[in-house]
């Protein structure tokens, strides 16, 4: 290890080099915590040199339209003034997922079967029927109550007359 390194890690200072305002402080100065390179940068053609990561983020097709379009929109004037990029940013790709999904419905729609057609003609008409019969309920509680006393009584009478019919 020692080979390696021309200075040591951390040096030991003797006490003679500690000034008087180091003794107060109680912390002796320290020339050097890292290590020097024991080898200059055009030493060696052997030695693998670092390479910049690359940043994932970055390199996406996405991202990279993002920044093309906000800096397009900043040369031109257009720079977002009221809403902030990644708001409108959310907002266009909500809008998109929006209209995907109104256009997956559509094409839903289109590629329905004749039984799923037929099923949803009954259940409009089935629909229709309750929406008549909730109205004729309807009608019926809000007449008043001697309409519906002489409807009784009428349906009394053609009763009692057809049981004479019958005898």
């Amino acid at each position: 290890m020692t080979a390696m390194f021309r200075y040591p890690v951390f040096p030991a200072l003797p006490d003679h080099c500690l000034d008087k305002a180091e003794l107060r402080e109680g912390l002796p100065r320290v020339r050097s915590i890292m290590a020097e390179q024991d080898y200059m940068d055009g030493d060696c053609d052997e030695l693998i040199k670092p390479k910049k990561l690359i940043n994932p983020v970055k390199t996406s097709r996405n991202h990279q339209d993002l920044h093309r379009e906000l800096l397009m929109n900043q040369k031109r004037g257009l720079a977002p003034q009221n809403k902030p990029e990644l708001q409108k940013v959310m907002e266009k790709r909500k809008r998109e997922q929006v209209l995907k999904a109104q256009r997956e419905e559509q094409e839903a729609h289109k590629k329905r079967s004749d039984l799923e057609i037929e099923l949803m003609k009954r259940q409009q008409k089935l629909e229709q029927l309750e929406l008549e019969q909730q109205k004729n309920e309807e009608e019926q509680e809000n007449t008043p109550e001697f309409v519906k006393m002489k409807s009784n009584l009428r349906r009394t009478k053609q009763e009692v007359d057809d049981e004479e019919h019958a005898t």
